[in-house]
């Protein structure tokens, strides 16, 4: 056993080679990505690892492997799982041979995502185990159980840890892998066809339904065995909390050494249990995040005894919990804690440091152009990415999942006749795009679409995608072209064109707005942060302040890398050389630095 200071997502991954993890695939997104990330870039141990298309394709990918008695590993974020939900659905009913492990990193507080959402319903609603997680090294500890688990009884397990669980770092005690055997057993797929079991028409999905409800009581049992459900029973004690999940931490910390405590680690929950911890009590307070998932469990069961927590104001639907609000459900409950913490009060008057587009981004020029040539009055449905931070530039009108850009701006022209520009990344667009793009086309849409394709999936850490021309692996692959993409999808106007050259952006942006039906522009840059990383290196630009009349055009264009002081604009050491603002500026007053 070694102890090492880490990620809880690294953690996660290393968990996974310990259990001799045979096969791994998932989409980017935050804050899961990393587990792959880890995986593809570890010496540890050889494994297939991949990142997929979009979520139900991974999904998909991970469970037939499973189903030829290896294990894998499928990694998503909690919105990711809602493009999965069809086969998690009816994974359940198949089961699986090898262990299979559903990784969905829920986001409390919506850090990074555009909802809040508890994947441990979804595991109730499928029949399947899930693992929730209090700390990073109960998140590696879980995966190890989670495997066996999974084989045990032939059913997926969902492995939900949250943000403050992925993106902590901790001291994590770890098996040696390569010592005393751990992490080198390797299985080699042998599917057996079972037609009765993997069909699943409707005389085979009934008979596997039974089967599903009736593992449930024998699965909620032994969680309890395996002391992921446990509960520490205070003699005398009328007052107890139950916890999950991180909250569980944060109830250690103060709750009284009289009081009982019961800790929810895994579903689903044996209801003999659960109602004979409860009703040992008068009063039992329920901590979770989000939805009241263990707090409903524990109503059904009460009895006599008094609940509290999400249902009667205690502790709050939404957000992540942190000290003070734990502390304060324990007074709401009349519960007096080991220890109280005030809220604190953010410091007064900070300046407001909204995320913006890097310097020299390419998405940058591209949303100029749309804002002069098709105005404000169009409408511009966007995309999950680095460019919904478009909306800084009053480009972005509508965001609400993966390639949903195309389809609202389609859905929005047939009832509206202004303009309509969607914006789309490359990544974003073969995901869940092209279903989009050739339904505004077979319905006659009037909609210009604008691929952002920067050759990467930037905002979830520059994963590779099909357009990058890599595999997870490093391994090279073909490169797709979205040019034919797009023509085999039924657009006529497909243009590509160079963000840098503001001139032909405009031509061709002017040229879309002037044609009927669906028209696709593709907007190509590397992202400039791998263009970077790649060894590109191009000259600074630089302001003459004996020409600079003080207009804030140069400004007014967003980039970070401009800024205005005493009437005057000056370039800073991030600029990357892109050259627009010299093209924006009216009086020429802005050049490439002279070496």
């Amino acid at each position: 056993m070694v102890t090492r200071y880490m990620l809880g997502n690294e953690a996660i991954a290393y968990a996974c080679c310990e259990a001799n993890l045979d096969f791994a695939s998932g989409y980017p997104g935050t804050p899961s990505s990393e587990v792959i990330d880890t995986l593809r870039a570890q010496k540890l141990r050889d494994f297939y690892v991949e990142w997929s298309v979009n979520e139900k394709v991974a999904f998909e990918n991970a469970l037939g492997a499973a189903w030829t008695g290896v294990r894998s590993l499928f990694t998503t974020k909690h919105v990711g799982l809602n493009v999965a939900a069809d086969p998690l659905m009816t994974s359940g009913y198949t089961g699986v041979k090898g262990g299979f492990v559903i990784l969905s990193a829920d986001d409390p507080y919506a850090h990074s995502s555009q909802n809040e959402q508890d994947s441990r319903i979804y595991a109730k609603f499928a029949g399947i185990f899930c693992l929730d997680p209090a700390n990073v090294q109960e998140a590696h500890d879980m995966i190890l159980t989670a495997y066996p688990l999974s084989e045990e009884f032939e059913i997926p397990v969902l492995f939900r840890p949250t943000t403050r669980i992925c993106h902590s770092k901790s001291n994590v005690g770890l098996n040696e892998i390569g010592k005393d055997g751990v992490g080198t057993e390797h299985r080699t797929g042998d599917f057996g066809k079972d037609p009765k079991q993997y069909v699943v028409v409707p005389a085979h999905t009934r008979i596997l339904h039974k089967k599903l409800i009736e593992k449930q009581d024998a699965m909620a049992e032994h969680l309890v065995k395996l002391g992921l459900n446990r509960a520490e029973i205070k003699e005398g004690s009328k007052t107890a909390v139950i916890a999950g999940g991180i909250a569980a931490e944060y109830v250690r910390e103060i709750l009284p050494d009289d009081m009982s405590f019961a800790v929810i680690g895994a579903y689903p929950i044996d209801t003999e249990w659960l109602a004979s911890f409860v009703g040992r009590h008068e009063k039992v307070l329920v901590v979770e995040e989000l939805a009241p998932v263990i707090e409903e469990e524990v109503r059904q069961v009460a009895g006599k005894t008094g609940v509290f927590g999400k249902k009667n104001g205690c502790v709050p639907y939404d957000g992540e919990l942190t000290l003070e609000k734990v502390s304060a459900a324990f007074e709401k409950a009349g519960i007096k804690s080991r220890r109280s913490f005030a809220p604190v009060a953010p410091v007064a008057d900070l300046p407001p440091r909204p995320p913006i587009l890097c310097a020299g981004c390419g998405h940058r020029a591209v949303f100029y152009a749309m804002k002069k040539v098709f105005g404000k009055d169009a409408v511009f449905p966007s995309d999950i990415g680095c460019y919904t931070l478009g909306i800084q530039l009053g480009t972005v009108d509508t965001t609400i999942c993966m390639g949903a850009s195309i389809t609202i701006g389609s859905g929005i022209s047939h009832v509206d006749n202004k303009q309509i520009v969607s914006t789309i990344g490359d990544s974003t667009f073969l995901h869940t795009g092209i279903p989009g793009l050739i339904n505004a086309v077979y319905n006659g849409a009037n909609q210009t679409v604008v691929i952002l394709d920067n050759r990467i999936t930037a905002m979830t850490g520059h994963q590779p995608n099909p357009n990058t021309g890599i595999t997870a692996k490093g391994e090279i692959s073909p490169t797709i072209s979205l040019e034919a993409i797009c023509r085999a999808c039924g657009a006529t106007f497909v243009e590509t064109v160079d963000p840098y050259d503001l001139l032909l952006l405009l031509q061709t942006s002017t040229k879309a707005k002037d044609t009927k039906g669906v028209k696709v522009i593709i907007a190509r840059q590397p992202c400039v942060i791998a263009a970077k990383k790649s060894g590109l290196k191009r000259r600074r630009l630089t302001v003459n302040p004996d020409v600079c009349i003080g207009c804030k055009a140069c400004v007014r264009f967003g980039c970070p890398a401009i800024e205005f002081f005493d009437k005057t604009a000056s370039i800073t050491e991030l600029c990357s050389g892109c050259g627009i603002c010299a093209e924006i500026c009216p009086k020429s007053a802005i050049s490439q630095e002279v070496i």
